[in-house]
């Protein structure tokens, strides 16, 4: 009898372990160089991710729990599935590159429970050349008609120890502005999240960065280390942080993405979060006109001696208008006068009063006729808002907008991404549209490549940047040089640009008005090609640019691109980046506080001679940062580039064709 119950046991275990070994799933990159698998065990769902053969995150699990029935991984069945390979051409109006071609393998996983309430999950897979991603889509079944979301509490178990670059945050509730952390994965400090993307660098010279794509319709997802290994986080809805997600059926999560190379300039230049997201859901996308803009808030609303006392109205305006008119800048943002908004709010620090509306002008200010004669001027107007005085009022201000003729808007102060914020960022682009407004979110959560789905999102803030140089010093060149490799691989990254009064940690004074910037002014000259930002501000006083070299680098750059390359990177020490519009290449290179030689090839040309002009830092920046030297010299595609960066510094090259 002991013999017989031991080969049955035997018997059983070998039927088991044959059981999990046929719900193995395997994907691949077309590359072949990532591999995806998923399978399950007694624990659930996991899966595992190895690049060229080596294994960058090992058995770690996929796990979603629900208020109705609990988590997702007990007695777990994998259905067949079909293996696909996915191809798509699609062109973008904003963005580090106009035509994508996307190719990616991809499944779709039907998982049942076998018992218990026998819910139904499909897991969706998609693996690229330079990253995978998979999220989960809860199909209708049967009297199940919507389901709440407690957990999604992925694991993400790095191997290798890697080098994390981070946003560490104290709460959900944050406007995702900070210093970046720099620390190894095994030192990083247990239970704060963690903002994304964030970026690790592996000892054996590979990179990853983890993110997500398609935020629609859901919570927020960040990152935390818990019981040592890297987990997901969902931020909670307001006054119910038991529920993350509440679903109408069928739901789908937003893509987790991991984006893997050995080069990191290849996640700068990827397009994975775009080719993630659903197609433009704006049918008539002709209005669409990216470009710079004023905001004379950073300045302090800086004008020169006038017949006219400045304030809230219309000759302020129209001064920089005008300005705008004569330099060639396409926006002008009314924004406030003296700390009081540009409408009516009887609330204070910016903040909406009971009263507030945004639909009326301060006394004084008519915004007809300021929008008239900006547009007899070919100058778009915007505003700046504040979210909660806007939503209130939404349907009533957009339509008052589109009569007045403005071309777009900033909402603030949003500080969440949980379901209820994301539900009302995508109402509010998607009757922005509605009305032919674009929008610049402040305060705001990352992007998610929902700039391909809703091209009037131009870009958001989500980063400490310039807009602190006017109450501190701590944006500095080697805080600027981890924006690149974290949160612009996101997506369009707006940065306070523009200011010309450069300084050194040694001359560097705090100005509320016309602030100094840390770093050269070829740096900041620099960051316009750098960041992708489809809004770039030109946010310094109008007359501060007048005659100054260097700006009329300002008045040429681009802030949309046909083709981005990356020519030399290190992270946190210096970037490289060549961007095209056109036939005209535009090069931008940034470095920390160490001064660099960069070699570069211009190999990337296409045959024929070509003209470049060339600003770098003058060999007495370190007294004087603002100085520059501006060269013209003749390159083709055998040119050899030597890029010389002074501590803090920066350089620019405009290159184009020889007539």
């Amino acid at each position: 009898m002991p013999v017989f119950r031991s080969a049955l046991c035997a018997l059983l275990v070998l039927l088991c372990a044959n059981c999990f070994a046929n719900k193995i799933i395997n994907i691949s990159s077309p590359d072949v160089r990532i591999k995806f698998t998923i399978s399950t065990d007694q624990a659930g769902l996991f899966y595992e991710v190895s690049y060229k053969n080596t294994v960058m995150v090992d058995k770690s699990r996929l796990n979603i729990s629900f208020k109705e029935g609990g988590s997702f991984n007990h007695d777990l069945f994998i259905s067949p599935v079909k293996m696909e390979h996915l191809t798509e051409d699609y062109q973008l109006i904003t963005g580090k590159t106009s035509k994508v071609h996307s190719d990616c393998n991809s499944v779709v996983i039907p998982v049942s429970e076998l018992s218990g309430t026998k819910r139904n999950l499909n897991i969706e897979v998609r693996v690229f050349n330079d990253g995978a991603a998979f999220r989960y889509v809860i199909p209708k079944q049967g009297d199940l008609a919507m389901v709440n979301v407690t957990d999604e509490i992925n694991t993400f178990n790095l191997t290798q120890n890697p080098q994390v670059t981070a946003l560490l945050r104290m709460n959900y509730t944050t406007s995702h502005e900070g210093i970046y952390t720099k620390v190894k994965l095994k030192d990083l400090k247990a239970d704060t999240l963690m903002d994304m993307p964030a970026l690790f660098e592996f000892p054996n010279g590979n990179y990853m960065a983890i993110t997500e794509a398609a935020l629609l319709d859901y919570a927020g997802m960040y990152l935390i280390k818990h019981n040592g290994l890297l987990e997901s986080r969902l931020s909670p809805l307001p006054k119910q942080p038991d529920i993350k997600v509440k679903a109408i059926l069928p739901h789908s999560s937003p893509w987790r993405v991991i984006m893997i190379s050995d080069r990191v300039g290849a996640f700068i230049e990827s397009n994975i979060l775009t080719s993630l997201s659903p197609p433009c859901r704006v049918k008539d996308v002709s209005w669409i006109k990216p470009g710079k803009t004023t905001f004379p808030w950073w300045n302090g609303n800086a004008i020169p001696d006038t017949s006219f006392a400045p304030g809230n109205n219309y000759d302020t305006q129209m001064y920089y208008v005008n300005w705008c008119a004569k330099y060639g800048i396409e926006y002008h943002s009314v924004v406030e006068y003296g700390l009081h908004e540009w409408y009516v709010n009887d609330g204070a620090g910016f903040q909406p009063g009971p009263n507030a509306d945004p639909t009326r002008a301060v006394p004084g200010l008519d915004m007809q006729q300021v929008c008239d004669s900006a547009a007899k001027r070919g100058v778009g107007i915007r505003f700046w808002v504040h979210w909660a005085a806007l939503y209130l009022k939404l349907d009533a201000a957009f339509t008052q907008y589109e009569k007045w003729g403005v071309k777009g808007l900033m909402c603030d102060f949003m500080d969440r991404d949980d379901q209820e914020m994301v539900n009302m960022q995508t109402e509010i682009l998607e009757k922005a549209a509605q009305h032919k407004l674009h929008i610049q979110f402040h305060g705001a959560y990352k992007p998610t490549g929902l700039s391909r789905t809703y091209p009037n999102e131009f870009t958001r803030e989500g980063t400490l940047n310039y807009e602190n140089d006017k109450w501190n010093d701590i944006v500095t060149p080697d805080a600027d040089i981890n924006i690149p490799f974290t949160r612009m691989l996101a997506g369009s990254t707006d940065y306070h640009l523009g200011g010309f009064h450069a300084a050194n940690a040694k001359t560097f004074k705090v100005h509320y008005t016309r602030p100094y910037v840390l770093g050269t002014r070829c740096h900041m000259m620099a960051m316009y090609v750098v960041l992708e930002n489809t809004l770039g501000m030109v946010c310094d006083a109008p007359d501060d640019y007048i005659g100054q070299p260097g700006f009329e680098f300002l008045q040429q750059v681009p802030t949309t691109w046909d083709e981005t390359k990356v020519l030399s990177a290190k992270v946190g020490k210096y970037v490289a980046i060549a961007r095209r519009k056109g036939t005209d290449w535009y090069i931008g290179a940034i470095t920390d506080h160490d001064a660099q030689n960069l070699p570069v090839k211009l190999d990337f040309l296409a045959a024929g001679n070509y003209k470049a002009e060339v600003y770098s830092d003058a060999g007495d920046v370190e007294q004087y940062p603002d100085h520059l030297i501006k060269e013209i010299n003749e390159v083709n595609n055998a040119t050899m580039l030597n890029i010389q960066l002074s501590s803090g510094g920066g350089q620019v090259i405009h290159i184009s064709l020889k007539q």
